[in-house]
């Protein structure tokens, strides 16, 4: 018999005291006083254990960082002074 997958989520946003997490493709709310202390945007959460997965959180974010790489190729930035 094979183990299921571990459930996994990703934090993306928190709103008040409200945690908006991604799971399985959609959005789930739970309080934030529900989440590992010092949990913070980006985070991945295994749901089994209400942990932090540091290792999947670093690979998540090593993917964005090279997606947003990869779409600033050969593009220059917008003319003008602004602050993001």
């Amino acid at each position: 018999m094979t183990k299921a997958p571990m459930s996994r989520a990703t934090l993306d946003r928190i709103e008040d005291d409200v945690a908006v997490l991604i799971v399985d493709g959609r959005e789930v709310t739970r309080p934030l006083s529900s989440l590992p202390s010092g949990v913070r945007e980006g985070d991945v959460l295994n749901l089994e254990t209400m942990s932090i997965d540091a290792e999947a959180t670093e690979a998540l974010r090593e993917e964005v960082r090279l997606a947003r790489q990869r779409a600033m190729q050969g593009k220059k930035p917008p003319p003008g002074d602004f602050d993001l």
